[in-house]
């Protein structure tokens, strides 16, 4: 192997090369078997700009030191609650649309704030505590779905108390961002106005990290003692980076549900965070380096793996409805390698 070849492919990164040439290996397959493969593109670009946002909020987390948020069903949570705050408001369209995001900012900068403050008591440990503290806010909510005073009838059960598993958003804000100058060419269906959300919210993330408080914030991840040293307040850098990632997270499941078109409560939120983190350290982040490129690169790996795997899989192995098994085998396969492949291209 030549010096320029092996500074490529250590500049890609093992993880990168496998997944992506097993991600190449399945396109090649799904159009070697006959696969409608401009549908599946569309449903890839779908989902690659529906869950980016979800992915695009490990990136101040990380780069603030406090490593991968696995406790982003907090700001998931915060989302899920302006959401359903603007459905019982009356908003609908465009209006209920911002009206979720809006009201999200609130909620999961308070909440970002807490946990920020929660962090810095317990440095060293984030990562078991943020995964607890996730679950521990799922059960909490799961009470409060059943006890909060909402009366809209398209949320509510027809009998009992509490809201329902999922919400609809079909009469609200459903695929106000997808349908947006949305343009399709034969089964390819290409969302621009969610591809154009995701986009642009990795600008506004970048600008963020060029920005003074970005660099201090990045500063204090890489290096504390010299961040410290430097002048800049460690402690306060990782609350900022928190609360930015919880922000990040709220506005990512209210465009994550208006292209999905439901809410959906309770469980659900659970286990959202382990697909974000395993897209980010696919696209070569590590627990203490990510770049906007990883969120790009692993979101289009890991949707992309997920969206051909299973339908080749149900072509190949025409045995029952194995659709549901081979999805949680496929998407925690990826989890557990990005897992095992923490350093990236390092």
């Amino acid at each position: 192997m030549t010096e320029s070849a092996k500074q490529v492919f250590n500049k890609i990164g093992v993880p990168r090369m496998i997944i992506s040439s097993f991600f190449i290996a399945l396109c090649l397959l799904a159009v070697g078997i006959g696969m409608p493969f401009d549908a599946l593109l569309g449903d890839i670009v779908r989902r690659f700009g529906m869950f980016g946002i979800l992915v695009l909020a490990m990136v101040p987390a990380i780069q603030s030191g406090i490593g991968p948020n696995f406790a982003l069903p907090l700001g998931i949570l915060c989302g899920i609650l302006a959401g359903i705050l603007s459905i019982e408001l009356g908003f609908v369209g465009l209006v209920g649309f911002l009206a979720a995001i809006l009201i999200s900012i609130p909620f999961a900068t308070m909440v970002g704030l807490f946990y920020g403050i929660l962090l810095n008591k317990i440095k060293g440990s984030e990562l078991v505590v943020a995964s607890y503290t996730g679950f521990s806010a799922v059960a909490f909510m799961c009470i409060m779905w059943v006890v909060l005073p909402f009366r809209h009838p398209e949320m509510v059960w027809p009998i009992g108390n509490g809201l329902r598993l999922t919400i609809s958003l079909e009469s609200t804000f459903a695929y106000i961002l997808n349908d947006f100058l949305a343009f399709q060419i034969g089964d390819f269906y290409f969302p621009t106005g969610l591809i154009l959300a995701f986009l642009g919210a990795c600008f506004l993330v970048w600008l963020f990290t060029r920005s003074k408080l970005g660099v201090a914030m990045k500063a204090a991840g890489d290096n504390p003692k010299f961040a410290l040293a430097s002048g800049i307040n460690v402690d306060k850098a990782r609350v900022i980076g928190t609360v930015l990632s919880t922000v990040i997270g709220a506005i990512g499941i209210v465009i994550y549900a208006q292209s999905y078109g439901f809410f959906q409560l309770y469980m659900a939120p659970l286990m959202m965070a382990f697909p974000a983190v395993a897209a980010v350290l696919i696209g070569g982040a590590t627990a203490k380096k990510a770049k906007i490129s990883h969120v790009i690169i692993g979101v289009f790996l890991f949707q992309g793996l997920l969206t051909i795997a299973l339908p080749i899989a149900n072509q190949i192995i025409k045995v029952g409805n194995l659709s549901e098994v081979l999805r949680m085998i496929v998407q925690n396969g990826i989890i557990l390698y990005a897992l095992t492949k923490v350093g990236g291209a390092e």
